[in-house]
């Protein structure tokens, strides 16, 4: 960018801020005043007559034919010498027309930045601005803008914020304008806890190295060359020279080295009680000069090295140099960005080309099916026209045939009729009787099918009482096992109790075995004593009987083996009877004692074995 571009930057704003309506046209007096302004500050010569030819107060001037760009170009631009003026007063000119305008603040407002910083930061957003108006600066201009001013406060830049500001319209994503920017900067969001001294300095440091040129500045011992003794100076290197001050006011400029290509810079070793030294070689001196610190000298070196390579290279800025740099980089990535969005575009053109191509041959496909089934539907009804047509013929051969076969058939027909009329009357005969007979076979299936279905009906009654039983059974084994475990449980939980008890058992079922033995002893006493009675009570109803007939005369005794023959059976009233029955209850009852007994005995014996297998269970 050269200084007519910076130049017509700064003009443009002092233009604008004259154009009140924003119609792109401004008043002539106003032009006059800002012409010779420009003049004053720019340091050229005024020329009144040419001055009032062009701002003739008629309307044929070459301002109001031809704008007051043509003008601006001939007679000011055309005019300026580099060196012969300073930059800074034409920026503050314009700052001063354009801030009064565009440039309202809270002057309450403790974020506010005062007028000097903004002027700077104005300037520095006409620095990094592109060369289009009206003039924004790039997303990537102002990262590197804040990024440059927080490293001089020493913070760490925030780059949500940022992100967060350009996200908010998708207008700024393309630049901002400069009283966006400082907006922004007044907010307070970049620079929130930190006092405004240091953001003074950091945007003084950074308005000096990016608008002034200046490449690094700081304090360094310097070597005379008369007396040679050891002094600090302040040091400022710019791309041309490197001169040196008394103190940080730079009022008071003790030297300047001029920078070419036949300088160069060496370090050295400590001597002298000097450390971190180094030096600056030109073609009539060297300089020798000693840093705080290793990292301070080597940034140093780097610095006056970077200073020659532009002088070499025929650069007058680095950071103009570094500017074309990243817009190069920025039109680079913007260029493979539109190829690989025009790559994309192909490509899904490229896609949609295919996809419409496989559309059309899946409806060719589909055309294709469409036609081979309609052939395919043609040839089948063809075919069927032609199979329907020779059935036809068929048929009607077939009926001729069978007519004509009926017509000799009719007559032997009607001779075989009566004969088989007679045949048919003794058929029909037998067959009533057949069919009769069928009939009460049938009726005595139909009664022994109804006789099976009872007896089926009662079997499946008894199976599904059976069924029933079974289930029940089934849930009283299911209690019985629920019982068993928790008596299993229980025996569990009393076997100590049990275990007291068992020998009294045993004792117990000692005396009962003794017991039953001898009442077995008892039964079968009982049993001989209830059979020698049941003989008695024979013999004496033989002899009751003998007793009960009378006696007639001249009966004779009867014999003993006819005794048996005259025997009646006794009445309810026999006391024999009577007698036998008592001793067969009694019986009974000594049976059932017996098996009483023997069922306790059994019952005791099954509980000492389940006991002792619950005690076998016991782990």
């Amino acid at each position: 960018m050269d200084l007519r571009s910076e130049l017509l930057k700064s003009i443009w704003y002092g233009f604008t801020a004259l154009d009140l309506e924003k119609s792109g046209k401004v008043s002539k007096s106003q032009l006059k005043v800002l012409s010779h302004n420009l003049c004053t500050v720019l340091s050229i010569p005024h020329d009144p007559v040419a001055l009032e030819e062009h701002f003739r107060d008629d309307d044929d001037g070459p301002v109001s034919s031809q704008g007051y760009m043509p003008y601006l170009n001939k007679y000011i631009l055309d005019k300026v010498i580099e060196g012969s003026f300073i930059k800074e007063n034409v920026d503050e000119l314009c700052w001063t027309l354009t801030a009064k305008k565009n440039y309202q603040t809270d002057k309450t407002s403790s974020t506010v930045l005062p007028e000097k910083d903004a002027f700077r930061l104005w300037c520095l957003f006409n620095f990094l601005s592109e060369d289009k108006y009206p003039l924004v600066m790039v997303p990537d201009e102002v990262e590197y803008l804040l990024k440059k001013i927080c490293m001089g406060m020493s913070i760490e830049f925030n780059c949500v914020e940022l992100e967060d500001f350009f996200s908010q319209d998708s207008v700024q994503q393309s630049g901002i304008t400069v009283w966006v920017f400082l907006a922004m900067m007044n907010s307070g969001k970049i620079t929130r806890g930190i006092e405004k001294s240091i953001i003074s300095m950091a945007i003084e440091e950074v308005y000096r190295e990016i608008v002034g040129d200046v490449l690094k500045e700081g304090y360094l011992w310097k070597k005379g060359q008369l007396r040679r003794n050891w002094k600090e100076r302040w040091f400022t290197l710019r791309p041309s020279n490197l001169s040196y001050y008394t103190g940080e006011d730079r009022k008071d400029c003790q030297g300047n080295i001029v920078l070419d290509g036949n300088c160069c810079v060496e370090v050295l070793p400590d001597r002298d009680g000097k450390r971190c030294m180094f030096c600056l070689k030109t073609l009539s001196k060297t300089y020798e000069m000693s840093a705080s610190d290793t990292k301070q000298r080597q940034e140093w070196t780097t610095a006056i090295q970077t200073a020659i390579r532009l002088h070499v290279e025929g650069k007058t800025s680095l950071h103009k140099d570094l500017k074309m740099k990243r817009r190069e980089q920025r039109e680079q990535r913007e260029k493979r960005q539109q190829a690989k969005e025009e790559e994309l575009h192909r490509l899904r053109a490229l896609q949609e080309e295919r996809e419409r191509k496989l559309a059309e041959l899946d409806l060719l496909k589909e055309a294709q099916k469409q036609a081979q089934a309609l052939l395919e539907q043609d040839e089948q009804r063809r075919r069927q026209q032609h199979e329907q047509l020779q059935r036809a013929l068929e048929v009607q051969l077939r009926e001729a045939e069978e007519a004509r076969v009926s017509m000799q058939a009719e007559m032997a027909l009607k001779e075989e009729e009566a004969e088989r009329q007679r045949k048919r009357i003794q058929e029909l005969e037998e067959m009533q009787k057949r069919l009769e007979e069928a009939l009460q076979q049938e009726i005595k299936a139909r009664r022994d099918e109804e006789a099976f279905r009872y007896a089926q009906a009662g079997l499946l009654a008894e199976e599904e009482e059976k069924m029933k039983a079974l289930m029940r059974l089934q849930e009283e084994q299911e209690e019985y096992i629920l019982k068993t475990q928790r008596e299993k449980q229980e025996l569990k939980q009393e076997m100590e109790a049990k275990s007291r008890s068992l020998d009294e058992a045993q004792r117990q079922l000692e005396e009962v075995r003794a017991n039953r033995h001898r009442v077995d002893q008892d039964v079968v006493a009982a049993q001989r004593k209830l059979r020698q009675a049941s003989t008695n009570v024979k013999h004496w109803n033989v002899q009751m009987n003998r007793l009960m007939r009378p006696i007639g005369p001249g009966e004779k005794r009867p014999s003993l083996g006819s005794s048996f023959s005259s025997f009646q059976i006794p009445t309810q009233r026999d006391p024999g009877l009577r007698l036998r029955r008592r001793s067969g209850s009694e019986d009974q009852d000594e049976e059932s004692k017996e098996n009483v007994d023997t069922r306790a005995g059994c019952d005791l014996e099954k509980r000492h074995s389940h006991a002792s297998n619950g005690d076998m269970d016991i782990p």
